[in-house]
């Protein structure tokens, strides 16, 4: 099954600026400066003797949100999508031809979830998928990321498809839940055109760290390019730390909550190598996308006419530009190790021996041990064996059409899910 998890993150919720971790500070001004200026109290104009009310400071250009809604149209119009290239109850019906029944076992046809309601839309079985949704082999044809996919059969693109197929139902409500909170935001603050890069950017990151580290399973999922915004709100904070009120506080929060979804990463089942690699690519291209210029700049922008406001400032202060160089040096130098190794076939959990915990810590409630979707089969006229290499179970099915081969592949799935 697709091993990468849904992760719900929470945005900080305040009063505005930088993707909601405070409020930007007003620029200093003296009494001296004329009407073009807007303070906290705005401009005063004279209406029947009374001053107009006070104006909320807003030294940065807000934007209509319409980039991100249209993301969240586009990951469940796929999701609808596959669920029709799905079409479970004529796979079942399929498989049930071709195979004649099982030798001291269950059958090999499951049943299908919600079939008579839902007709060809309906959900692979939960044994199959628990989190309602397609089979794996219909997300493989729809886009999903397999390393071997990529490295061997030089299919780049399902670093990017991957990142808009979603597992099932509860898969798919979760991210977008969280994409709907924190995208919405961030695109007001910056706009559609630096939203959409972090988030495309970060998610292909994500996929990139899952493929070298999780080369025997299937992935597919918003989670890395969510983790993605996450932290490129942590390094907008740091970038524009100058400019904001309540720093710590901000900080903190901001901490704990990313701290918090890391952590649901270590559960069975969950590809926290993507949101980590997607929370990395995120967190450095803050850096580069997110910059504030400084309020004496703007002062200066909107002072009138022949007014002097001091020295002449520049756009952005030293240690902007210094964190801006060195994050874009580590995400181009990344983004081209990562590349080279992976279509080397590069297996990063075999040369790192405790990586494997960053993703997963066995407990005595659930076991580590990551599926594979391959199987040892043996066959004699019509009669099947096919042994999991994951799990172990082995079943023997008696086929109709030896020949089958997209039947026995669906066994194997099936056996190994």
């Amino acid at each position: 099954m697709p091993r990468r998890g849904e992760t719900a993150v929470v945005p900080i919720e305040s009063e505005g600026g930088g993707g909601g971790q405070g409020r930007p500070k007003s620029p200093r001004r003296s009494r001296s400066q004329g009407p073009g200026h807007h303070g906290h109290r705005g401009p005063q104009h004279r209406n029947g003797g009374h001053p107009q009310p006070p104006q909320e400071f807003r030294p940065f250009r807000r934007w209509f949100p319409f980039l991100v809604p249209l993301f969240i149209v586009a990951n469940i119009a796929l999701f609808v999508l596959t669920m029709y290239e799905n079409d479970c109850p004529a796979h079942a019906a399929a498989a049930g031809a071709a195979i004649g029944g099982s030798v001291g076992g269950a059958g090999a046809a499951q049943g299908c979830l919600l079939e008579p309601e839902l007709g060809r839309f309906a959900f692979q079985s939960y044994r199959e998928n628990p989190l309602v949704g397609p089979s794996s082999a219909t997300l493989l044809k729809m886009g999903a990321l397999e390393t071997s996919k990529v490295a061997k059969d030089h299919e780049g693109w399902r670093l990017i498809t991957c990142i808009w197929l979603h597992a099932g139902v509860i898969h798919i409500l979760a991210n977008m839940l969280s994409l709907l909170m924190i995208g919405i935001r961030l695109e007001k603050e910056f706009g559609f055109l630096r939203i959409g890069t972090l988030y495309v950017i970060s998610g292909v990151g994500g996929s990139l760290l899952s493929a070298l580290f999780m080369v025997s399973n299937i992935s597919v999922g918003a989670s890395g390019a969510l983790f993605g915004l996450l932290g490129s709100m942590l390094s907008e904070l740091i970038t524009n730390w100058t400019i904001y009120e309540n720093k710590f506080a901000a900080l903190l929060t901001l901490v704990m909550i990313i701290a918090i979804n890391l952590a649901v990463g270590i559960l069975p089942h969950v590809d926290n190598f993507a949101h980590i690699g997607g929370f990395i690519s995120g967190f450095f291209l803050g850096f580069v996308l997110l910059i504030r210029p400084q309020f004496g700049y703007i002062n200066q922008k909107n002072s009138p006419l022949g007014l002097s406001t001091g020295p002449t400032k520049c756009k952005y202060k030293t240690y902007q530009i210094i964190l801006l160089v060195i994050a874009l040096m580590i995400l181009i130098s990344g983004f081209t190790i990562g590349f080279v190794l992976l279509m080397k076939g590069f297996n990063a959990s075999e040369n790192c021996s405790w990586c494997h915990y960053l993703s997963c810590v066995p407990t005595s409630k659930w076991s580590c041990k990551a599926p594979s979707n391959y199987c040892l089969s043996s066959q004699l006229e019509n009669q099947l064996n096919l042994t999991c290499q994951s799990t172990g179970k082995t079943e023997t099915y008696v086929l109709n059409n030896p020949s089958n081969a997209e039947a026995i592949k669906n066994l194997c799935l099936g056996l190994c899910s």
